[in-house]
Parts: C-alpha cells; sequence; structure tokens
C-alpha cells in the first residue's frame, strides 16, 4: 500500500509540474508584418519572467482569424487591422475588456530599385510600363484591404485590376518587389524599412481610416495571465521604445 501510494503522489507532483510548465507558456499569433518588433518584444519578456516561454504564429491577420474561430490553442492575438479583432469579438472570442490599440503604421507603395519607372503617386500607376502591382488579398491581408479601400476612393481601382497580383500576406508581397517580379507593390512604411537596397518608397498611400494594431487575449486561452501580461509589457514605456524603434508609432 505504501507503494502504491508513492506512486500516486509522484504521478500527482508530475502532472503538477508539466501543469505548472505549460502555464508558463504563452501562444501569440501575431500579424507577420510585427515579426521583428514581436520578437524583440518578446526578448524583453522573457528576460524579465525566467521561466516563461513565448511561442509565435506569424501570418496574415485575416488567415490567424480563421485558425482562432477554428480553435486553435492560442493565448494572445495581434492584428494589423480592426476588422479581424472586431469580427472575433463579436463571436466572443477575444476578451475585449482588454482589448488594446497599441501601434500604428502607414501604408506605402514601393518598386524595386532598380526600377526606371517614375511612381510618385497613385495615378502613375496606370502607366503602361506598370504591367504588375502586388496587393495583399484584401480577404485576409490588412494590407490588400487598406490598398483596396484607398484605390476605390481614388477611383483606380476598376481601371488596375488587370495589373493586381494577389498574396498572401503583406511580407510575400514584399519579397515580389525586392525580387523584381512586379513594377509595384502595396506594404507598410515598416516592411520596406527592412529591405532599403532592394527596394523604394514611391509614395505613401492615402486611407480613410488610420493603420491601427490591435491586441487582445483570446477567450480561450490556457494562460490569461500571461497573455495579460504580455499586453501589459507592450503598453509599457520600454515596450512602445522598440515599437518606435521598428518604426511604428504609437496609437
Amino acid at each position: 500500500m505504501r507503494s502504491l501510494a508513492r506512486v500516486v503522489v509522484l504521478v500527482a507532483f508530475a502532472l503538477a509540474v508539466a501543469t505548472a510548465a505549460q502555464a508558463q507558456e504563452v501562444t501569440l499569433s501575431v500579424a507577420i508584418s510585427m515579426k521583428e518588433a514581436v520578437e524583440e518584444l518578446g526578448k524583453g519578456f522573457m528576460a524579465s519572467r525566467p521561466g516563461v516561454t513565448l511561442r509565435y504564429n506569424f501570418g496574415s491577420s485575416g488567415e490567424l482569424q480563421k485558425q482562432i474561430e477554428a480553435g486553435a490553442p492560442v493565448d494572445l492575438f495581434i492584428s494589423a487591422a480592426q476588422r479581424q479583432m472586431d469580427e472575433l469579438e463579436q463571436k466572443q472570442l477575444v476578451v475585449s475588456t482588454t482589448r488594446r490599440v497599441f501601434a500604428r503604421n502607414v501604408l506605402t507603395v514601393i518598386k524595386p530599385s532598380d526600377s526606371k519607372i517614375d511612381i510618385v503617386k497613385p495615378a502613375d500607376l496606370l502607366e503602361a510600363r506598370v504591367t504588375k502591382i502586388v496587393v495583399g488579398n484584401p480577404k485576409t491581408v490588412p494590407a490588400g484591404q487598406y490598398a483596396e479601400e484607398s484605390l476605390k476612393a481614388l477611383g483606380l481601382l476598376d481601371k488596375l485590376q488587370p495589373k493586381l497580383v494577389f498574396s498572401e500576406n503583406v511580407r510575400q508581397a514584399l519579397d515580389y518587389v525586392a525580387r523584381g517580379e512586379v513594377d509595384a507593390g502595396f506594404v507598410y512604411a515598416t516592411d520596406a524599412a527592412l529591405l532599403p537596397g532592394k527596394v523604394r518608397l514611391a509614395f505613401t498611400v492615402p486611407t480613410d481610416a488610420p493603420v491601427l494594431y490591435p491586441i487582445a487575449p483570446v477567450a480561450a486561452s490556457t494562460n490569461p495571465a500571461g497573455a495579460q501580461q504580455f499586453v501589459a509589457y507592450v503598453l509599457s514605456p520600454p515596450g512602445q521604445a522598440i515599437l518606435a524603434k521598428h518604426g511604428f508609432a504609437a496609437p
């Protein structure tokens, strides 16, 4: 009986240790335009919390939204637009009371660094020499969503439709331009700054609404305390300083 009791105690202890270890993990689904900034935020966060491990899942905000809706084990969602977060909030899949907007970006059009085509304003995209323009899929990529809305407001969307090439996320759009596979592309200013020798800023795109990044814990999180602590760190002066270093403006 003593042996059996000892086994039960050991099993219970092992389960407690496993549960504690799991509780120290926080899984983040993050808009890919935030990749480098969030990775640096994560280093600062983990450095001040020994034993805590962050797991990252990067992608387009729309695809990450679909994963959360499908029940993916995620603790925190960072979106590059309000729409995806709004839709999750309407389904009560994120914690609305702790949702915050923490950063702002700017939509731009870029071209390959060796391009000889003068592109300085939206109407220049109509030029015959501009044959391919990459845009994130508006259904799942916020940068594409913003681009579509802007082109529609400028009366250019229908005219440019034959030239549009759709990417799965904003970083894929950046790569297309950097490799010279397209003549121009819509990305954020922070993306363009990553490849200064391969792409050049053509112009800043006017948007009706500012490009804002919301953050919120996922309602089904297994570590809501850890998720909320990361939100607090992102909003803290050290967190905002890291975001500013990567080119993101305060909200």
